[in-house]
């Protein structure tokens, strides 16, 4: 148990230490290229900190079970849309501003096409591949679409390229390492609770390679990027539903485990309409709504494990 913790807040740490260098490079990187720091945070900064999701789904379907993959992804994305947005924003409020309005809509459309894949109990290599296709030609549109006004959020000098790049990658290898720690530190104290391989899945392993996303989020909401903080949520959700369960479903070509039917879906969709009503309904999100995602999603750990 001692050296499962000690493994736990090594973990942690690197993942504190990741997310700060990760939002570094990521805004360097933005400004190099040209492209607003809410496309850094959704194709960037969101694709690298779901790495580790990445890394246990696929790790957990090679060994087998494919339930800890799914409930990584369901938990994942209502860690990101309860626990995540709602622990930035509690550090420092986030100004939407119109930031998010087009891409939380397609994440609401993969969390319902993915839902209904779900509840009926389709499973074929070909639907995963479709949904890596999905992502591969949302990533083009978003390219080839122009920001909306206040979606660039940052006006700081352009610096070096190699330097942004360099901070980038120590980001992401931190995140990744930090984020493998962590989770194996944390499946290891959480099998001696005899709990179900979903509900690990669903809740330690999901809170566990969401830390990354939360580390880059509040260390982007700290330095006032809220464009990398909204986005990185957004584009972990996305990533999460059609990259990671676009490979899940096309290495396994198993239907998703109806324990997640119920209440695993319906709160991850309820978390995306969520997340569209507040890009388009909220001008800033402070930390008062902030404590209430905090507090739906420990309503939501403690209903798992029922």
């Amino acid at each position: 148990m001692t050296a499962s913790m000690i493994l736990v807040a090594v973990g942690l740490l690197a993942l504190a230490v990741g997310g700060e260098l990760l939002v570094r490079g990521a805004v360097g990187l933005a400004r190099r290229m040209g492209v607003s720091t809410m496309f850094t945070g959704i194709v960037i900064v969101g694709a690298a900190t779901s790495m580790p999701e990445m890394v246990a789904s696929v790790q957990a379907v090679r060994a087998g079970t494919p339930e800890i993959a799914w409930g990584n992804i369901v938990g994942s994305n209502i860690a990101n849309s309860l626990l995540i947005l709602g622990g930035a924003a509690l550090i420092m409020p986030i100004v939407l501003e119109g930031r998010g309005r087009r891409d939380s809509v397609v994440a609401l459309l993969a969390t319902i096409g993915l839902s209904a894949i779900a509840y009926l109990g389709y499973a074929d290599q070909w639907i995963g591949a479709g949904l890596l296709a999905a992502l591969v030609i949302y990533i083009i549109w978003r390219y080839n679409h122009p920001p909306a006004q206040g979606e660039d959020d940052t006006t700081t000098p352009i610096p070096n390229l190699f330097a942004s790049i360099i901070l980038f990658v120590i980001g992401v290898l931190a995140l990744i390492l930090g984020g493998r720690w962590l989770v194996n530190g944390a499946i290891e104290i959480s099998t001696e609770l005899g709990v179900s391989e979903t509900v690990i899945g669903l809740t330690v392993v999901a809170v566990g390679t969401s830390l990354p996303e939360l580390a880059a989020s509040v260390a982007a909401a700290i330095r006032g990027h809220a464009g990398i903080a909204l986005g990185n949520v957004l584009g972990s959700n996305i990533y999460n539903l059609l990259l990671i369960g676009g490979v899940t479903m096309a290495i396994s070509g198993r239907s998703i485990p109806p324990e997640l039917l119920f209440p695993a879906w319906p709160v991850c969709v309820a978390a995306a309409i969520l997340l569209v009503l507040v890009c388009w309904g909220m001008k800033k999100f402070g930390r008062f709504p902030a404590l209430l995602l905090l507090l739906a999603f420990a309503a939501n750990t403690a209903l798992a494990f029922r």
